[in-house]
């Protein structure tokens, strides 16, 4: 176990996964909260509208993959994360203080589900890219990782926390304390020893690094490595209607299982322990291989199918953890996968365009997975994501089965 939490042992990235976690609680409670309000507060339980807000939130990142990457690239993570962590914490406080207030209306939240997406589009990159510099390359694979048990630990607390926080004093207030939580990580990063930071440096100015960051140079780059272009193709698949648990789990808590706020948690905090228990798995990996991809599709879609038959709360709540740990496994290794094997001074680039299939995805399938619910009821929807992960392991085998032919193409 030493193994998967090494990274730990460098003071810069101790630091900054303290801070890190403290930010992932209040952003889950976020999440949480803001998926309750809209289907029970703003809504008489339309699903629908939630997976509307919901993509909002991820389209941004598709919308905006023509900056995002060669910014990715060229920028000081270090002081760009202090400006996006800021924005971050002061969109939540805003929309905390409209519900609050009484004066929140969907519309509002849509918009602020919309403008986080424009944030988080330009901070997941340099977040993601800003492991390599605490760790290093030997160690950015366990640095990955470790910071997805962060995100994951703060979706197992964050859920509960929130549906705390909405029985006892009202929505409003989880989203202030998401707000407030950024002062952990913005605190985080000022207390870092930048001396200390593997740096890979800003982009030289001059016409070859201009054409080096252009973004069809990372898209021609990633097209041409079939590995790579698989992954995307997966990525799309799941994001697009296997992932989308703020639906599954909402739905399935009030129509199907008539439970309260606490019992929402509850499932989002069971979700949670099977990402964190996936990202150690992870961090305890020495390297990355493909083949971990498609296993983890095929876990993930039959952790799906028996949460679509689960015949009560806390089976589902079993099926939500076998989920969360393939999933996980499934979005770790690819993430690491992709930084590893792709050319440094392309890294930005390809991790932005990974982020944006991921993320952007997600706009033109939940709608239709929240109609699913609405129609047919969330087992039905739930159904569908057990497909996904169907097709997205046959895509990696096809791949996988064409390299042992020595043919080397993928679609």
């Amino acid at each position: 176990m030493g193994q998967a939490f090494r990274s730990l042992g460098r003071r810069n990235y101790r630091i900054w996964a303290m801070g890190a976690l403290v930010s992932n609680i209040g952003t889950w409670m976020q999440m949480t909260t803001q998926d309750w309000l809209v289907l029970t507060e703003l809504t008489r339980y339309d699903a629908t509208a939630v997976g509307i807000v919901t993509a909002l939130q991820l389209a941004p990142p598709l919308l905006l993959i023509l900056w995002t990457g060669s910014i990715a690239d060229r920028v000081e993570k270090h002081r760009f994360l202090l400006l996006t962590q800021a924005a971050l914490g002061t969109l939540a406080v805003g929309l905390g203080l409209l519900v609050v207030t009484g004066m929140v209306r969907l519309w509002q939240v849509d918009l602020f589900a919309f403008l986080s997406g424009c944030v988080a589009a330009f901070d997941s990159p340099v977040r993601q890219i800003f492991a390599g510099e605490l760790v290093g390359e030997k160690d950015l694979a366990n640095a990955v990782a470790l910071n997805s048990v962060s995100y994951n630990a703060g979706r197992m607390i964050g859920p509960a926390v929130a549906g705390f926080c909405i029985a006892e004093l009202g929505s409003g207030w989880s989203f202030i304390l998401n707000g407030l939580s950024f002062y952990g990580v913005l605190m985080s990063l000022l207390s870092l020893r930048t001396q200390e930071l593997h740096h890979l440096g800003p982009a030289k100015s001059g016409r070859a690094e201009r054409e080096k960051q252009d973004l069809l140079t990372g898209i021609r780059y990633v097209w041409q490595r079939d590995d790579l272009r698989t992954i995307l193709f997966m990525l799309f698949l799941l994001g697009a209607f296997g992932l989308n648990f703020p639906i599954y789990i909402s739905t399935m808590a009030v129509s199907v299982f008539h439970v309260g706020a606490h019992g929402y948690g509850i499932l989002n905090s069971a979700m949670a322990v099977g990402t964190i228990s996936g990202a150690l798995f992870a961090a305890s990996r020495k390297t990355m291989k493909f083949s971990a991809l498609p296993q983890g599709a095929v876990v993930f879609s039959i952790a799906c199918f028996l949460g679509a038959l689960s015949p009560g709360y806390w089976a589902f709540a079993v099926s939500l953890v076998m989920a969360g740990m393939a999933s996980l496994t499934f979005t770790a290794v690819s993430n690491s996968y992709m930084q590893l094997a792709t050319d440094p001074g392309l890294r930005g680039r390809v991790v932005s365009i990974r982020f944006a299939v991921f993320a952007g995805s997600s706009p033109l399938g939940a709608p239709l997975v929240g109609m699913i619910a609405n129609c047919l009821g969330p087992r039905w929807a739930l159904g569908v994501g057990g497909l996904s992960g169907v097709c997205a392991a046959a895509v990696a085998f096809l791949y996988l089965r064409r390299q042992r032919d020595g043919q080397g193409k993928v679609i």
